[in-house]
């Protein structure tokens, strides 16, 4: 794997844990409401021709939980601090679940900074008649099931998750999640109105097997954000960038080297 780097740094008074790897432009990756782990192969993969930067929200793992903390917009605006605090220019986001809602609150507000948008099973927005697993209402087990297609993969993400180091970060990242998607579910009814802003090439990532929002949310967003590209990949479920980690990162870098050409 490509070497990288991991530390805590305060941005805009908040200590969040940040991993980063790389060279070239900058990739920064929001990673879903199970918190951001371990630097996984996919992004090892891209480091090669990224500059990759994964930080740890503010509420999640290592983070601080900063007393301003109430709503996915907060996260977005919080981002777009982190972009200036690193000035930041060009940059590829990309948000897995909770973490493409986050990406694309952020891109509606302000994409001066951003070349790019890929959202990986993304949260944010509600399609009527899709039938969904609701992992707030499922055991830790269960939940961990519903995020693959593999099981043998699952089962090994359950037994990782039961070491003792990892409960306290495991229950804070939870928590934090349902503070922030809880009420309405997992969206917020007035983003899908303002997605038409995002003027980004945009790129959508979506496992076939998606049990927490289908594919049929990838298509939603691809009618509400202008030009957007769908890519979904079979035999994969809910985290791509785990689970089927070197198509995911294959898809990513052909969509960032079409736009480079374009350009």
């Amino acid at each position: 794997m490509a070497d990288h780097t991991d530390e805590m740094i305060n941005v805009a008074g908040c200590r969040i844990r940040v991993m980063r790897g790389g060279n070239g432009a900058p990739l920064l990756f929001l990673h879903g409401g199970g918190g951001v782990g371990i630097w996984l192969p996919s992004m090892a993969r891209l480091a090669k021709r990224f500059d990759v930067i994964v930080p740890e929200h503010p509420g999640f793992g290592a983070s601080d939980t900063p007393p301003w903390l109430d709503t996915i917009a907060d996260l977005a605006n919080f981002y777009l601090e982190f972009l200036d605090h690193f000035d930041l220019r060009g940059v590829h986001i990309a948000g897995s679940s909770l973490g493409g809602w986050i990406a694309a609150e952020l891109a509606v507000r302000n994409a001066s900074r951003l070349a790019s948008l890929t959202l990986i099973g993304s949260a944010g927005i509600h399609v009527d008649g899709v039938p969904q697993v609701d992992t707030f209402l499922s055991t830790e087990q269960q939940r961990i099931r519903d995020l693959f297609f593999d099981q043998d993969l699952a089962e090994a993400v359950i037994a990782s998750g039961e070491r003792p180091e990892t409960q306290d970060a495991t229950l804070k990242n939870s928590t934090t999640s349902a503070k922030l998607s809880w009420q309405p579910r997992a969206h917020d009814p007035n983003l899908r109105k303002w997605l038409h802003r995002i003027r980004l090439p945009t790129l959508l990532v979506w496992g076939a097997e998606d049990r927490l929002f289908p594919p049929a949310y990838a298509d939603a967003f691809r009618e509400l954000i202008p030009g957007a590209k769908v890519v979904v990949l079979p035999q994969c479920g809910h985290l791509p960038q785990v689970e089927q980690g070197d198509a995911f990162a294959e898809a990513l870098e052909s969509f960032i080297g079409a736009k480079r050409i374009a350009a």
